[in-house]
């Protein structure tokens, strides 16, 4: 387990800014050492805002984006092109507008795909592609990602792990569906916490001030089936990237002394 770091910016689009200039070097010093790179993606308003912050990003032309593997750590399990699903969110903010190998964009299957309405089925055919897709090198059913982001919910919820539900304490599975979600659409598909921690770099979105206690409560020591968010780490570095407001209510012990 890695201990979480914490940078802290004045607002949310400085932080979505930062955030994408951030993942341009990642992608880039990844794809410079090994030929390519992998990076998770999540949906919301934080996540979405980081996707456009960096289509609008002078330096997005440095990344080499056929090069680029593309994933997702949950999905709203929702017929294919449906607004509010991420992948769709997520092509119209950046996707769209760069030149990525389709082939190596791994959207979560829909629920008109070719699982039907069985979001387990579509789960399990998503594990079967990630582990497709691992390398000895992985030592693991998934990649070694190079960064998985991650939203945090206001109820401490990370991908669509949320507090107390099943999907939350799976330990075997790299993918499930989560059936039941409190927030709508209650049928989704989702990485899980072994999933997530394959990644070398987790990093963690939070900004705004109904983000303020989730991000207090998971920094400050809270088990991961109340708050998942707290169970979500990576293998050589844990950030999280907050706003001010969303930092507000951390413990004056956890606050970087020097955040821009």
């Amino acid at each position: 387990m890695t201990v979480p770091q914490l940078v802290v910016h004045r607002d949310k689009e400085l932080m979505a800014q930062a955030a994408a200039a951030r993942l341009i070097t990642r992608i880039v010093d990844s794809q410079a050492a090994r030929g390519h790179a992998s990076v998770v993606l999540t949906g919301g308003r934080n996540g979405n805002g980081l996707l456009a912050a960096l289509a609008a990003a002078p330096a997005r032309d440095a990344v080499d984006w056929a090069r680029l593997d593309l994933w997702w750590g949950d999905e709203r399990f929702l017929p294919e092109g449906d607004p509010e699903r991420n992948v769709t969110q997520a092509r119209e903010a950046l996707l769209d507008s760069v030149p990525l190998d389709p082939a190596r964009v791994h959207a979560m299957p829909a629920s008109d795909g070719a699982y039907g309405n069985d979001a387990d089925a579509a789960a399990a055919g998503y594990a079967a592609e990630l582990a497709a897709a691992a390398g000895p090198e992985d030592h693991g059913p998934v990649p070694a990602f190079d960064v998985l982001m991650l939203g945090v919910g206001p109820d401490t919820h990370v991908a669509s792990l949320f507090p107390e539900l099943p999907a939350v304490r799976e330990t075997e599975r790299t993918v499930v569906g989560v059936h039941g979600a409190p927030k709508p659409p209650p049928t989704r598909v989702s990485l899980t916490l072994p999933a997530i921690r394959a990644a070398r770099e987790v990093w963690l979105l939070a900004a705004g001030e109904d983000k303020a206690e989730a991000a207090a409560i998971a920094l400050s020591g809270a088990g991961e089936i109340q708050a998942p968010a707290a169970g979500a780490y990576g293998r050589s570095r844990t950030l999280w990237l907050l706003d001010a407001a969303a930092a507000s209510r951390l413990p004056r012990a956890l606050y970087p002394p020097a955040s821009p």
